[in-house]
């Protein structure tokens, strides 16, 4: 019993995936309960029906999460490309430092010839 608590740390009560530990998804939940109060509160003070704009709320919750959802997945992937790409100038760059390879000695060496 205590084997499989340990190898499931990542569920929740019930089996649910626990949300505080999933990149961007308690962003994305309060977003979406954001866009949730705002659709159905506007839509209710606009028409005041009450049903419909349960399922505009509703709407805006779903659409709301997954558009933060996406955005902060998508940004999460940029700045891990780019850190990578940080990561790997430095170390070229700590690599080639004092060689021929070095492109800021052939900057350096280029000017002085000009």
């Amino acid at each position: 019993m205590a084997g499989e608590d340990q190898g499931d740390k990542k569920q929740g009560l019930l089996g649910i995936p626990d949300i505080k530990n999933t990149v961007c998804a308690r962003e994305a939940l309060l977003h979406g309960a954001g866009g949730s109060l705002v659709a159905g509160l506007l839509h209710f003070l606009a028409t005041s029906r009450v049903k419909r704009s349960f399922d505009v709320g509703f709407a805006g919750f779903l659409l709301t999460t997954v558009g933060s959802w996406c955005y902060c997945r998508y940004d999460n992937a940029m700045q891990r490309v780019q850190q990578r790409m940080i990561q790997k100038g430095i170390k070229n760059k700590v690599m080639y430092e004092g060689t021929s390879f070095d492109p800021t000695q052939k900057a350096n060496v280029d000017d002085k010839n000009s």
